[in-house]
């Protein structure tokens, strides 16, 4: 199954968490780039032709909330998925995001639910 090799942007600041996701997502066929904290994920964010973004919630200095805000202002297009080790993110933070879910859900549900925001059933 190819996804043609969408760009996808990972921020996280568990370097750990971001290799192993970042190794999970090019298994399945996607191109991958990585940052380890808000600012640096939104300055690839606005450099890059990013088609989708998973970001991590709880990080130093800006957090996920803050992050997603400012990816939404500069391209309101772009889905982005929210993960979290917590349930039960205040609705400012997760009306801001297509997807959220928690990092104990896995790898397959994080690959179904990439799927899912960059092949919406309605679009096909």
């Amino acid at each position: 199954m190819s996804h043609e090799s969408h760009l996808i942007l990972c921020v996280d600041d568990e370097l750990v968490g971001l290799r192993v996701r970042k190794i999970l997502l090019e298994r399945a066929g996607y191109r991958v780039l990585t940052a380890l904290n808000g600012a640096a994920g939104l300055e690839v964010f606005s450099r890059e032709p990013v088609e989708a973004v998973i970001l991590d919630y709880s990080m130093p200095g800006m957090h996920g909330g803050e992050v997603a805000s400012r990816m939404r202002q500069a391209k309101p297009h772009i889905p982005i998925l929210l993960l979290s080790a917590y349930i039960g993110l205040p609705a400012e933070v997760t009306s801001l995001v297509d997807l959220y879910m928690t990092k104990g859900e896995g790898a397959p549900t994080l690959l179904n639910k990439l799927g899912r925001l960059l092949h919406p059933v309605n679009a096909s």
